[in-house]
């Protein structure tokens, strides 16, 4: 994994967790999302076991905009690194702990019963998602929550590179992303400028290519201006998620930076021009949600346990009458065939509705004298089929003869705070009815799980 071999480097592999069509070939094995995030967290025990001693229980953040699959695949990477994931949580929801805590608010019965909303905007390396979460000292309840997975600030040191690739080829005639060893060095020289210029409104980036050194020049002003349009769809996204929750935008009392990339100056001038509050800097972007994760595995343990040391029992002490409220991230639907458009998803259940939450519709039948009928689940925002996460389908057989077209059939579809979904549907001439619940399913049966931690076993991880 050294600059001799940049292709056998990974970069931004959550992007890719539970996407079962990626993979990298390396020494012969193919690895896979679950696999590679799995020897990531092999080297966080490592380095953590080095310092506390031996580690066998663990709580794994992921970005609210996570769908299932994305979370499960995350489980099975913390188990093939041997640990044993207690609880999966969001990462808004624990920056919002970690806030709360430090404000010495969460667990307080003591203190007025006021609610409180905040903003957190979360902008890491690879992913961002922004979260509208209401909260008193002993409740809080996330509103409205949007994101991307496929935005982050790799992708404003991506626009670096390409303006110095171009500014390069046209001085030289050649191009530094022709050669892969000369882009990964350019690319490592670009995330170093693109930090550089959160501190000072210059800075140099050093190509060496094919022979050729050069140096190009630029200001804060001009990487703003080369990734205005990636701001702006991290506000856009903001703007829905107040939108979506009908919440104007002086009703905050406090915008929260999560996320190293929100370092970057253009982020917290936005979201204040946006708000019309100066972004909190109360914790540290960069730790704000393992500190909220850690808070609340010292909780699940203390609660488990009984006796969990001072730090524990200090936590139980504040948090043991705290309750939350989620919302589902991601709309939940049905494919059904319109006269017109053909097949489409019909959302039942559209995101950022409480859980759990439960709805009932009626829809009618489109054949003569149907012998069954199919109901498939799809998780997504589009009304394309294609478009959407296909949750799973479940059938109603032997229904009556000579059943007509447009005979009523009734469909219940509700989700908990498990993920766990459960649909019935009921055909009311005969009321005749048949079920589903889903939990989802693995993407690793226990067979694959064994045959990872075996293998991950076998590498040596520095």
């Amino acid at each position: 994994m050294t600059q001799e071999n940049p292709d056998s480097i990974i970069v931004a592999i959550k992007r890719e967790m539970g996407n079962r069509k990626f993979s990298k070939e390396y020494e012969g094995r193919k690895m896979t999302p679950e696999l590679l995030s799995a020897m990531i967290l092999m080297k966080l025990k490592q380095d953590a076991e080095a310092k506390i001693g031996p580690i066998g229980n663990a709580v794994i953040t992921v970005p609210y905009y996570f769908n299932e699959p994305c979370r499960k695949a995350t489980l099975h990477a913390g188990r093939i690194a041997g640990l044993n994931v207690i609880d999966i949580i969001n990462e808004p929801s624990a920056a919002t702990l970690a806030y709360a805590w430090n404000t010495g608010e969460l667990g307080r019965p003591d203190l007025p019963d006021k609610e409180k909303r905040i903003l957190v905007y979360d902008l890491g390396g690879g992913t961002f998602d922004v979260t509208l979460v209401r909260y008193t000292p002993t409740h809080f309840s996330v509103e409205s929550t949007d994101g991307d997975t496929f935005l982050g600030g790799l992708d404003w040191t991506q626009r670096l590179v390409e303006h110095v690739c171009d500014r390069f080829r046209g001085k030289h005639g050649t191009d530094p992303r022709d050669d892969n060893v000369s882009l990964l060095q350019l690319t490592k020289e670009c995330e170093d400028a693109k930090q550089e210029l959160s501190l000072f409104e210059k800075t140099n980036v050093h190509v060496n290519h094919a022979g050729n050194l050069m140096q190009v020049s630029i200001t804060r002003q001009e990487f703003e201006k080369l990734t205005a349009d990636l701001l702006q769809r991290t506000i856009d996204t903001t703007e829905f998620v107040l939108d979506n929750a009908k919440v104007n935008p002086e009703e905050l009392q406090a915008v929260l930076l999560v996320g190293g990339s929100t370092a970057m100056p253009a982020v917290s001038k936005r979201l204040q021009d946006l708000c019309g509050i100066t972004p909190s800097r109360e914790l540290l972007p960069q730790l704000a949600v393992a500190q909220g994760a850690a808070i609340h595995a010292a909780i699940l343990q203390a609660k488990a346990t009984g006796d969990a040391g001072d730090v524990g029992k200090a936590v139980i002490k504040r948090l043991e009458s705290v309750t939350a409220t989620d919302v589902n991230s991601h709309s939940l639907g049905v494919e059904i065939t319109d006269p017109t458009l053909g097949k489409r998803n019909h959302i039942m259940i559209p995101r950022n509705s409480k859980l759990p939450v439960g709805v009932k519709q009626r829809f009618v039948t489109n054949l003569e004298n149907p012998q069954s009928i199919c109901i498939r689940l799809l998780e997504g925002e589009a009304e394309d089929v294609a478009a959407c996460t296909f949750i799973g389908d479940f059938r109603l057989d032997k229904l009556p003869e000579s059943l007509p077209v447009g005979s009523p059939i009734e469909v219940q579809y509700s989700y908990d705070v498990r993920g766990h979904i459960h649909v019935s549907m009921t055909e009311l001439t005969t009321n005749k009815s048949a079920s589903v619940e889903i939990a989802w399913r693995d993407i690793l049966d226990e067979q694959s799980l064994d045959s990872f931690q075996q293998l991950v076993a076998g590498y040596a991880v520095e």
